[in-house]
């Protein structure tokens, strides 16, 4: 019940944390009352870093799931992949260089535009997506399963 349980909170909690900090507060943030840039940025920095671990561990725990629990269906599979590789090009692609031009804006060396955080938006709306499908996929499945069990 253990697996079952995580394999649908998880994909939930995880859109939540996603949606609230890269949809909300991170252009949020900038609106406050005497947020600098170099102090937004410091700002975003911590909690994206953060953002990214606690994702890692959403990560895990999913692909604990799905590996304890093999009775996975194609949807399910595909979008956890999905989710799973945008996770693993924002830890080793996006976000270090995201890091890069943070240090360059701070110190006033940075080109006028960035693609980076334009990627970095569009990557994490595919994981939302993704994460959605996941979530109400494996509520159905665990709903049908202990219909079936129970012979209602």
């Amino acid at each position: 019940m253990f697996t079952k349980t995580v394999k649908v909170a998880v994909p939930f909690v995880w859109f939540g944390m996603v949606m609230a900090i890269s949809f909300m507060e991170a252009p949020l943030k900038f609106r406050a009352p005497g947020i600098t840039i170099p102090l937004g940025l410091g700002i975003g920095r911590l909690v994206f870093f953060t953002l990214n671990k606690m994702e890692i561990v959403c990560a895990l725990l999913l692909l604990f799931g799905f590996v304890r629990e093999r009775t996975n269906s194609r949807t399910m599979s595909i979008t956890f992949g999905t989710a799973f590789l945008i996770l693993l090009l924002e830890t080793v692609w996006i976000l270090p260089m995201l890091n890069v031009r943070t240090d360059q804006v701070i110190a006033g060396t940075a080109s006028p535009f960035s693609n980076l955080h334009i990627i970095y938006i569009v990557f994490d709306a595919i994981k939302l997506i993704s994460l959605a499908i996941l979530g109400v996929s494996t509520t159905r499945r665990m709903i049908s399963g202990e219909h079936n069990e129970t012979g209602h």
